[in-house]
């Protein structure tokens, strides 16, 4: 006779200050440690502001300063919002 399967699946939480020390530093490429939708969103907002700054010669570069910041309050959400998930799975 068949015995059942139990799958164990061991889910990790993420540090908010790592997601913090990450984004601060690296900007939307720390961003990929808490979220990697995240990451690659900004990632292409990043290079979306690149191609206006070359375009408007630099004035758009006022973007890339609120768009840092989004990075980090998005890491720190999506870090927090992961532990949540763990522990209510817990």
């Amino acid at each position: 006779m068949n015995q059942p399967t139990i799958n164990v699946i061991n889910i990790q939480e993420k540090s908010v200050l790592i997601a913090f020390l990450l984004t601060l530093i690296l900007g939307p490429l720390g961003l990929f440690y808490s979220s990697i939708i995240g990451g690659a969103i900004m990632l292409v907002a990043y290079l979306v502001i690149l191609g206006l700054s070359i375009i408007t010669l630099g004035m758009a570069t006022i973007l890339f300063l609120p768009a840092w910041i989004a990075c980090i309050v998005w890491g720190i959400l999506a870090a927090k919002n992961r532990n949540r998930l763990v522990a209510a799975h817990a």
